[in-house]
């Protein structure tokens, strides 16, 4: 008897390990099947991004085709064309079927599958899949609700996200205040144009009120405007009604989104965007200490006339906006200099000027800075935001003190190799004055040396100072020289 008991025990143990194992496969499948949805429609993936656009640009096609219906001229509600006769019915279905695996989909991947029920775009699937499907069993093609694809528009700010377009927070804003708009314009004038043209059903649809679509917008953007010009109105009682409760809710929407759109694109920065060089065509970012004396200085010897055809556009970067001064010292060099608002210490910023597509970042800084190491810091810190956004760029900064240099050191991209150097100011300054020490006048010849000068005789100018700026305005350049002159002393090679 008890070994009975106990086989019977062992074989109820196995049973409830076989079910466990098999609500455990069953679970795990449910899982991965939701986990996979997710990322499908979340576009966290190459290929969600894609079927996240694709849903939105046929939605766009189906509400064209909408369009193209409701605007012809021999319009009508619902017509007894067959479907193997309507291009437009062949074409809508097949979006229509899309829509359907779409929403299949996205009822896979919801957690909460009621609220997935109840929400706005699987009403506007419920109202605009179904009646493509009925058309066909009934030979008959209703316009019906498919006006309701254009509260797909405000998926718009969502798609410019995935596809990196929109990257601040006040054109994200823009574009959804202005998606939502138009959207609910679109859609209510849907409303006003099925509901004139059908209308009311207790009056055996016999007070019908021929309108075009494109004047039920006209009529809702008046009507929300609060102008009103009564050229045109509602004339059925479901219209009326709905223009009843569409007034509550479009004039508080027209009222507070109107001047917030208003608000953002006046609000928008001067010099916001982005850099948008020609193909092809270099060019190098400078940040730092941006003054007009230090603008001025830098683009007198980098655009000085010697130098022939430079070809490379210079993009200032800083968080005040020039003054008029500078600004007028931007204009004169328009064709050749860009500013734009903002800091190297944001990665936003940093891709407006396209930092890891410039030839070089230079960081200036403040030669009369009241606290040298503190300027120094705040460079070495622009340096290191400006490596981590792009490792291979060649960066050359300016410091002020020479214990600073070594902290570069610790900047896992900075390479020497690689073209990054820095410029200790008073580094260059104590050796040119040791320098002048063995050597009188040491420092003024590679003053001028270094220093870009156009020199122009006079003969008013005492021949000693037209000597003297001819050697000043004479320039250093680095040139490779062919082997016929190995072995000569420099007067020959001169010669």
């Amino acid at each position: 008897m008890f070994e009975d008991e106990g086989k019977h025990e062992l074989l109820k143990g196995d049973l409830d390990g076989i079910t466990i194992k098999q609500e455990e496969v069953q679970i795990g499948w449910m899982t991965e099947a939701k986990d996979w949805a997710g990322e499908l429609i979340s576009g966290q993936s190459m290929t969600g991004r894609i079927l996240v656009v694709l849903v939105f640009v046929l939605s766009i096609g189906s509400l064209i085709i909408y369009f193209y219906d409701a605007s012809h001229p021999n319009f009508q509600v619902e017509t007894c064309v067959s479907w193997s006769d309507s291009p437009s019915q062949q074409i809508d279905l097949g979006f229509n079927i899309f829509f359907l695996i779409y929403f299949f989909i996205r009822f896979i991947a919801a957690s909460d599958k009621v609220w997935f029920l109840l929400e706005v775009y699987s009403f506007i699937d419920y109202f605009t899949i179904p009646p493509s499907f009925v058309a066909i069993y009934l030979e008959r093609n209703w316009l019906g609700l498919r006006f309701l694809r254009a509260l797909r528009l405000m998926t718009v700010p969502d798609i410019l996200q995935y596809l990196n377009v929109l990257k601040t927070s006040s054109s994200i804003r823009l574009t959804q205040l202005l998606s939502i708009f138009i959207s609910v314009c679109l859609t209510g004038a849907g409303f006003v144009h099925v509901l004139e043209n059908s209308g009311d059903p207790f009056k055996n649809f016999a007070n019908t009120h021929r309108i075009t679509y494109w004047d039920c917008v006209y009529f809702l953007l008046v009507t929300m405007s609060t102008v009103g010009y009564g050229d045109i109105y509602c004339t059925t009682f479901l219209g009326r009604l709905f223009m009843v409760f569409f007034i509550l809710g479009g004039l508080a929407m027209f009222a507070s989104y109107i001047p917030e759109i208003a608000d953002l694109i006046g609000s928008r920065q001067k010099y916001g965007g982005e850099y948008k060089g020609e193909h092809g065509k270099k060019h190098i970012v400078v940040c730092g200490y941006i003054t007009y004396e230090s603008v001025s200085h830098f683009l007198q010897d980098f655009l000085h006339e010697d130098r022939e055809d430079v070809d490379v556009e210079v993009v200032f970067l800083h968080r005040v906006p020039p003054d008029l001064e500078l600004e007028g010292l931007f204009k004169r060099h328009f064709t050749k200099v860009e500013f734009f608002s903002g800091t190297v210490m944001d990665s936003i910023d940093l891709s407006r000027v396209k930092v890891d597509e410039a030839d070089a970042c230079l960081v200036l800084a403040n030669k009369y800075s009241s606290d040298p190491d503190a300027e120094d810091a705040a460079n070495i810190m622009r340096v290191i935001s400006i490596k981590n956004y792009s490792a291979d760029i060649r960066v050359i900064v300016q410091l002020m003190q020479y214990h600073n240099k070594a902290y570069l050191l610790n900047i896992p991209s900075w390479d020497w190799r690689r073209g990054d150097d820095v410029i200790c100011l008073a580094e260059l300054k104590l050796g040119f004055i040791a320098q002048s020490c063995l050597a009188p006048g040491f420092s003024t010849m590679m003053a001028n040396l270094f220093a870009m000068r156009s020199f122009k005789t006079s003969r008013n100018t005492p021949d000693w100072l037209n000597l003297y700026l001819c050697g000043a305005g004479m320039e250093m350049y680095t040139d490779t020289l062919s082997h016929g002159f190995v072995g000569m002393t420099f007067p020959e090679a001169a010669e």
